[in-house]
């Protein structure tokens, strides 16, 4: 399993191999057999594990997801694909009224062993409904997992953890990352739910996740050739979120930036700058900043990278932070 693979191929490694550990595991989504889903994730799984395992659905997701929890109250362990980010709303009533609820409203009795991937994002210049981030939504909602890798590995590593966890994990993939390649190792080096330093720094601390973890990777190596040591971290998990290494890291850097797709408004670096200035107050040598997208709907593709934070928004937040 070793080796450089894309994202894509990461993640049908997976697949694959979470179907063939546990027969109780079974995929479900529109066009994932026969064509192996929109971006080929289950290219070829459908012929080798068969129908009954990988089934191609009807264009219903409110049907899929409802079918799924029912699965997961029969012993089963159902991986869902919602195929486009904006699509999910259709099944977002199943996700956080029943799915999100079932263990609490059973008092623990009932388990509900459902991973739902959610490819999200923009940065591939598709049309309405394709490039939204709603990751706010399902981080809001008690009793959901959420999770989004940034690289193959832990693509890979992470989607098969959420699948053998006994609790609904929202899986969110940055679907303008399926083509990027990165070494897979052959075991797991994190925790589902920890944060990692990706790049470390002492002048300021760069908080991302998924897409935009990339983008802060390049802010950081610009940064170098004026002197400025940015650190970068890949929070990973966005439900629960690992406060200790994010903390950790604003101590002792004395700045914090945050930045998302989301746009700005009530997004994940919300929460994450009014925590970590509630916690590292005494250490801050200036606010904690949020970049992300504008409060708007997504635009036509061929404005999107106006739309998308970049590097020059991410070095202007850098900027302002080290000018306090």
């Amino acid at each position: 399993m070793a080796g450089q693979l894309s994202m894509a191929k990461a993640l049908n490694n997976a697949l694959r191999k979470s179907l063939e550990s546990d027969p109780k595991t079974l995929l479900m989504g529109e066009d994932i057999g026969k064509l192996g889903g929109v971006f080929r994730i289950t290219d070829g799984l459908q012929k080798d594990f068969g129908e009954d395992r990988v089934i191609d659905t009807p264009l219903a997701e409110s049907g899929i997801m409802g079918t799924a929890i029912g699965l997961a109250l029969r012993g089963y362990r159902p991986v869902v694909e919602i195929q486009f980010d904006g699509f999910v709303y259709p099944a977002f009533d199943q996700i956080v009224s029943q799915l999100a609820k079932m263990h609490a409203r059973a008092l623990g009795q009932i388990k509900m062993p459902v991973t739902v991937r959610i490819p999200y994002a923009g940065g591939i210049g598709a049309v309405e409904h394709h490039s939204e981030s709603h990751e706010a939504y399902f981080a809001h909602t008690a009793g959901l997992r959420v999770v989004t890798p940034s690289n193959a590995h832990d693509a890979h590593w992470m989607l098969r953890q959420a699948i053998a966890s006994d609790d609904p994990v929202i899986f969110l993939e940055p679907k303008r990352r399926y083509w990027d390649k990165a070494e897979v190792g052959d075991a797991a080096d994190l925790s589902l739910h920890s944060a990692r330093i990706v790049r470390p720094g002492t002048d300021a601390t760069l908080i991302a996740y998924g897409p935009m973890v990339k983008v802060c990777q390049e802010a950081a190596a610009a940064a170098a050739e004026d002197g400025r040591q940015l650190e970068v971290v890949d929070l990973r998990s966005l439900s629960p979120i690992d406060f200790a290494v994010l903390e950790e890291s604003v101590k002792r850097t004395g700045r914090g930036i945050v930045v998302h797709e989301a746009p700005v408004f009530l997004g994940m670096g919300a929460e994450l700058a009014a925590r970590l200035t509630e916690r590292c107050f005494y250490h801050l040598e200036a606010p904690i900043l949020r970049v992300g997208g504008y409060h708007a709907p997504y635009p036509p593709s061929r404005v999107e990278e106006a739309f998308l934070p970049d590097l020059d928004r991410v070095l202007d937040a850098v900027d302002r932070a080290l000018a306090f």
